[in-house]
């Protein structure tokens, strides 16, 4: 929502730019979506390494009371 606000004010001040803003935004979002993919990637590989790194500590330390 706030977006939108800040949107309509842009095409208030200045409308080519708002309406560019508008054309290239989902150009720029599927540019930007690979990343996003390798970013949600590589930290589910790091919480994985962090779940073996911890695990023997996880089992020494034993069940917790409820």
């Amino acid at each position: 929502m706030a977006a939108f606000f800040l949107w309509c004010i842009l095409f208030l001040l200045c409308w080519p730019l708002a309406l560019l803003a508008v054309v290239l935004f989902p150009v720029v979002w599927l540019i930007t979506l690979p990343f996003r993919i390798l970013g949600i990637a590589v930290h589910g590989a790091f919480a994985l390494l962090a779940a073996l790194f911890f695990l023997p500590v996880r089992v020494l330390r034993g069940p917790r009371a409820i």
